[in-house]
């Protein structure tokens, strides 16, 4: 990627910046897939593994706001609808 910094410590941050994006970009996606196989296996109404995905996701969820990737409402908001399917399947 072209650089348009022309200070040593800019042109760094464009570096360090694009790392973390990269690093940012794969917890995401490896938080939706995980999302995805929990609504697949309570689709599926696979009540062990989708309580398995279930402490994965919320795990991810709270990490994802320790890192600053997801407010802390949006991430209650996701795993309240989460603990709502599970408790449909279980029930």
């Amino acid at each position: 990627m072209k650089q348009l910094a022309n200070i040593k410590s800019a042109k760094k941050r464009v570096v360090v910046n694009e790392l973390a994006r990269a690093r940012n970009n794969a917890f995401k996606s490896d938080l939706r897939s995980t999302m995805k196989g929990f609504y697949a296996k309570a689709e599926e109404q696979e009540v062990e593994k989708a309580q398995e995905l279930f402490v994965s996701a919320t795990k991810k969820l709270d990490k994802a706001v320790g890192k600053g990737l997801l407010q802390r409402n949006a991430a209650d908001r996701r795993k309240s609808r989460l603990q709502k399917r599970l408790n449909e399947i279980t029930a």
